[in-house]
């Protein structure tokens, strides 16, 4: 989630609708300037007893936080509290109950991204060394309760887990017990976003499937390949899904900004605090008549707020953020870009990717998206065949589309390489959850405490 860390006190309040639309319009670029931004979490634990470290406790998040700093980093803090820190690499943040997450830099190639995540792990494990502290990738905790995990000091999770269970029964599993893979990606005009995101939405079932990675929960395998998927089925419906809009003929920036003034608010950051009005109207906001801030009106800052508290699939700020894979090892970071890079940032294969989903009707794209977390790659296809073939046909699109593009490393490699994780996946038929259940129900004895030894 975004860290903020100032407001503007003379900033101008929002008076017009091109205000509305501006952030969607000021992400439009050639596509000489199209870049990559890879955001990973993992989980932090203890090496001794696996517990997961508070903010404050020696050697807990606050020092591993700090510890950064030997590598050029800068503190960013909250109230006194330091929760993010800011280098040439981005920005290293905290997840609601401690998980560690890089949001990386805007980057050309994967190559730069591969490499970036590499010296972050590097960077985290150095100092892990030092405090007794593994990082786990997956996509959900496999062992503790909510009850086990801290809750990290940051003004909006406290608003955001205090209104969690009035929309959901596993918003606060969201915040508190998952990891996701995201990569943010650039458009040229509201005509390329529109395809864009049409096609990231109705593939993104492939790519949770690709990914799953959390099927277990408490210590027990929980049903699902996937459940972290799952777990954003039943968070809060007014600001998640497959957003069915968007494959109207009418979709735009302008639809896109109507959807987000629907989309219920969580907070306003002032001074330095977040003030809670969650479940308020932005509208209302707009005409002055929020009850948190009577007579106070929206500025651009609190609208670039709104706009990063919605969680569908697919979101759009002034750039796509791709949203539905679990969290994973280094591998699968850099090949969660490498998927939605080949696919989107070719025009051939672009187009070639839309003839793969175009005529599936809303109904069928539900229904992928609320089956995949349990069957990943044996969901069946609306027409036949299975999720594993359009598997087999998407990645064959993005090998073509990653080398159309001539990204080269040093070696004269392209950048096809990063799909290798997902073209073995794909032939084997078997997503990571479940060689991972495969080894619980064989020679780890239903003991899922032996997932740790596949940390980072």
């Amino acid at each position: 989630m975004s860290t903020r860390e100032a407001s503007a006190a003379d900033e101008p309040v929002i008076e017009s609708r091109e205000q509305l639309l501006a952030p969607m319009i000021s992400g439009e670029k050639p596509k000489s300037d199209w870049r990559i931004g890879t955001e990973h979490e993992k989980f932090v634990y203890r090496r001794s007893d696996r517990h997961a470290p508070s903010y404050d406790e020696e050697g807990g998040i606050r020092d591993i936080l700090m510890s950064l700093t030997q590598f050029g980093w800068e503190p960013v803090e909250e109230n006194g509290n330091v929760i993010a820190m800011k280098g040439d690499d981005g920005t290293v943040s905290l997840e609601p109950a401690g998980q560690l997450e890089l949001s990386g830099a805007p980057l050309e190639s994967l190559h730069e991204t591969c490499n970036e995540t590499g010296r972050h792990l590097a960077q985290v494990k150095q100092i892990g060394d030092r405090f007794d502290i593994g990082f786990l990738g997956l996509g959900m905790w496999p062992d503790k309760t909510r009850e086990e995990l801290p809750v990290m000091p940051k003004g909006r999770y406290e608003i955001m887990m205090r209104h969690m269970p009035r929309v959901g029964n596993l918003g606060l599993d969201m915040m508190l017990r998952t990891c996701t893979i995201q990569v943010n990606l650039d458009y040229s005009s509201e005509a390329d976003m529109v395809k864009k995101f049409r096609v990231g939405l109705a593939l993104q079932p492939l790519a949770t499937a690709l990914f799953a990675n959390s099927p277990f929960t408490e210590g027990k395998p929980n049903g699902y390949l996937s459940y972290r998927s799952h777990i954003w089925s039943d968070t809060d419906p007014h600001r998640t899904g497959m957003l069915p809009f968007v494959f109207e003929d009418a979709f735009g920036y302008d639809r896109w900004a109507e959807y987000m003034l629907d989309v219920p608010m969580y907070f306003v950051f002032r001074d330095g605090n977040y003030i809670d009005a969650a479940g308020l109207s932005f509208r209302d906001f707009l005409d002055g008549k929020l009850e948190a801030l009577p007579g106070e009106r929206p500025t651009a800052s609190d609208w670039w707020d709104h706009l990063s508290t919605a969680f569908p699939e697919v979101r759009l700020k002034s750039f796509l953020e791709m949203r539905g894979a679990d969290g994973g090892p280094w591998s699968r970071i850099c090949a969660l870009p490498a998927f939605w890079v080949g696919l989107l940032y070719d025009q051939g294969a672009l187009d070639a990717a839309w003839d793969l989903v175009k005529d599936w009707s809303m109904e069928e794209r539900e229904r992928l998206r609320n089956e995949v977390p349990k069957l990943a790659l044996d969901t069946k296809l609306p027409g036949g065949g299975t999720m594993q073939d359009l598997g087999r046909e998407a990645l064959k699109i993005a090998h073509q589309g990653l080398a159309s593009r001539g990204k080269l490393n040093p070696s004269g490699d392209n950048e096809t390489g990063y799909l290798e994780t997902l073209d073995e996946i794909v032939s084997t038929g078997k997503v990571p959850a479940q060689r991972l259940l495969d080894m619980y129900h064989g020679e780890w004895g239903g003991d899922v405490s032996r997932v740790y030894k596949y940390s980072f």
